[in-house]
Order: structure tokens, then C-alpha cells, then sequence
């Protein structure tokens, strides 16, 4: 990413409200879907920003990083995790140079960012029976723009994972996906 798009994320963030969050609940975007989330796992907050979601995820029992372009942000965020006593691990990543190294996750939660070049990259990370949430802004129910996606495009982008739930009006896409792998199942005899 650009020095200045860094720095345009910075002065959004420090022009913000900068006290520590200490609400933790589920974005508008992901209350609808909260109930499909897992509870425990490794899990990846792309783009996370101030670390709001990061925090209701590791409060819900997961792992959680969060990575974001922004330094600023990124303090925010751990700033955050301090003062409501929740674990989540924090890190300036710019996503130019794809998604951070590291083990397969139980789920990613890409919120209000979208670059397609990062979609197959996003699928190979996830550990099998992963679950990907992507919610970004969508032409449907939109003007079109370049940060909007077009009617479809998360589906097609995401074909090879298995679509448990998908929305797109008012402005809004979201998908909710998950890799193939094995069902644990109990046995009873």
C-alpha cells in the first residue's frame, strides 16, 4: 500500500473518537450472523481497524489477529484490548503483500475491505471446515463505485467454499462461507 493511503488511514483513525472501546458486541454487519460464528479456534481480523470486532471475537473464546495498515489504528485497537481486559493480539500488516504468514485458522473475518487479489490467499489459509465472512460495500441497492462490488461477485470469488449464508441489499455484500473438510461426528452405538 502507498505511503499516502497509510497515511490517509491515519488521519481518519486520529481524527476519531480515541478512547479505548469498552463495549464489546458484535458490529451491525455481524449481529445478524453472530449465532454461525465459532467460538473458539484460531481466527484473523483482516483489516481490523480500531479492533472492535477482534475484541468481541476473542471475547467469544477465539484467537484472535488483528492486522491493519495503520498504525494508528492498531494502537487504538490494543488500547482497547487493554482497558476491556480481552486478549487479542494486534499487528500493523499492509495487505499489498498478501495476508501475514502463518498456520491455517478456524475462521477470517474480512469487514468493509475488499481486494480480490487477497480471495485465494484468504481461501488456502483457512484450516479445513474454516469459515470465511467477508462483508464489504456492494453496488446492489448502490450507485456503483470502485470500492463496491458488483451483484454476485463475493459468490463467484468464493466459489469453491461451501456458502452457508449470503446477503447483498442496501449497499452492502456479505458472505458467509466454509472450507471442505471432514465432519466430526459422534458415534452412537
Amino acid at each position: 500500500m502507498a505511503d499516502s493511503d497509510r497515511d490517509h488511514w491515519n488521519e481518519r483513525y486520529e481524527a476519531g473518537v480515541a478512547e479505548p472501546q469498552n463495549k464489546i458486541a458484535p458490529s451491525r454487519h455481524l449481529a445478524p450472523i453472530a449465532h454461525l460464528l465459532p467460538t473458539s479456534g484460531l481466527a484473523l481480523d483482516v483489516a481490523c481497524g480500531r479492533g472492535a470486532s477482534s475484541l468481541w471475537l476473542a471475547a467469544r473464546g477465539l484467537d484472535v489477529w488483528g492486522f491493519d495498515v495503520s498504525p494508528v489504528a492498531i494502537g487504538l485497537a490494543a488500547a482497547s484490548a487493554r482497558a476491556a481486559a480481552v486478549h487479542a493480539h494486534f499487528t500493523v500488516h499492509d495487505l499489498d503483500r498478501g495476508l501475514p504468514e502463518g498456520p491455517a485458522v478456524d475462521l477470517i473475518l474480512c469487514q468493509l475491505f475488499r481486494d480480490a487479489r487477497l480471495d485465494q490467499s484468504m481461501i488456502d489459509r483457512l484450516a479445513p471446515r474454516g469459515m470465511l465472512v467477508v462483508i464489504c460495500l456492494s453496488e446492489v441497492g448502490a450507485a456503483p463505485g470502485p470500492f463496491r462490488t458488483g451483484e454476485g461477485e463475493l459468490r463467484r470469488a468464493f466459489a469453491s467454499l461451501h456458502v452457508i449464508d449470503h446477503e447483498e441489499k442496501d449497499g452492502v455484500a456479505r458472505l458467509v462461507a466454509v472450507a471442505a473438510g471432514p465432519l466430526t461426528t459422534t458415534r452412537l452405538d
